[in-house]
């Protein structure tokens, strides 16, 4: 598909991104500077485990355009002692600048932690999530069928919302998500070239229901994407690839992902 340049934006929020990571430590006020100079107003900076839960809490703290969220990522649900701990989750989570539960999950691609470990972390998650009324923030990679069942199964027994991230799983599972109230979230992989199957999929679902993310400092765009550290400056180029797939200005869809992005993480309308 043909990238054009995007236009001067505002309101725009990269609602995921690992910004708290060390490979931002020598330039991170002017990263967040070049995010507010292209228009990006917000960014969710994502936590992966309990051990260092500190380091996205420090960001949001330093900044009131920084959002964070508190979980345990399915790759290190091996590391983590506290893997299943809903009561360090939630103490956590209290925090008025909390606005998830995550990054949970389940993925078989990387082989990095036992499954059955990821889907108990995985299911303490989501019901902590459910108590607090927080959305969950769901990382899934090459684990369709079981996240679908997971889902189905808990969306019967308790109240369940959030977000599944990055998205580059099929259609059913994008379907199911929808259907019990989550949303979908895109990052630079709709912008590769090799992406036509994740555009299709893309092309189908509500507008009302897509974020936008870079998931920073990974996975970095078209026509960036030789530079290796992603950061949120870069999501307005995934924002102008979805703007063209669903057919609308770019700015409207900054301002329509933006909406939905606070609708969902419901936290950021409140004063923190």
């Amino acid at each position: 598909m043909t990238m054009t340049k995007p236009e001067q934006l505002s309101g725009v929020i990269d609602s995921h991104a690992h910004i708290d990571f060390p490979v931002y430590s020598d330039d991170r006020d002017d990263m967040l500077a070049r995010m507010q100079a292209v228009g990006v107003s917000d960014v969710i900076c994502i936590g992966t485990t309990l051990m260092h839960a500190d380091s996205p809490q420090r960001m949001a703290e330093y900044a009131d355009n920084i959002w964070f969220t508190v979980g345990v990522h399915p790759n290190h649900a091996d590391e983590e002692e506290r893997y299943d701990d809903g009561d360090a989750m939630r103490a956590l989570a209290a925090h008025p600048r909390c606005v998830a539960i995550g990054e949970a999950g389940l993925d078989y691609f990387h082989k990095k932690a036992d499954p059955q470990r990821q889907r108990i972390s995985f299911e303490t998650q989501l019901a902590v999530a459910s108590d607090l009324n927080l959305p969950i923030v769901i990382h899934s990679r090459e684990a369709d069928e079981d996240m679908i069942k997971i889902l189905d199964d808990t969306s019967k027994n308790m109240p369940i919302n959030g977000v599944m991230h990055c998205f580059s799983s099929g259609a059913e599972l994008a379907v199911k998500a929808i259907e019990i109230g989550f949303y979908i979230s895109l990052s630079g992989i709709l912008t590769f070239k090799s992406s036509d199957w994740l555009r299709d999929i893309v092309r189908d679902l509500p507008i009302d229901r897509l974020l936008v993310e870079t998931d920073a400092p990974y996975l970095s765009p078209e026509p960036v994407r030789k530079i290796k550290r992603n950061e949120p400056a870069h999501v307005i180029h995934t924002l102008s690839c979805l703007a063209e797939i669903k057919g609308v200005g770019v700015q409207q869809l900054a301002d329509i992902t933006a909406a939905n992005t606070r609708r969902l993480f419901h936290r950021m309308e409140k004063p923190a």
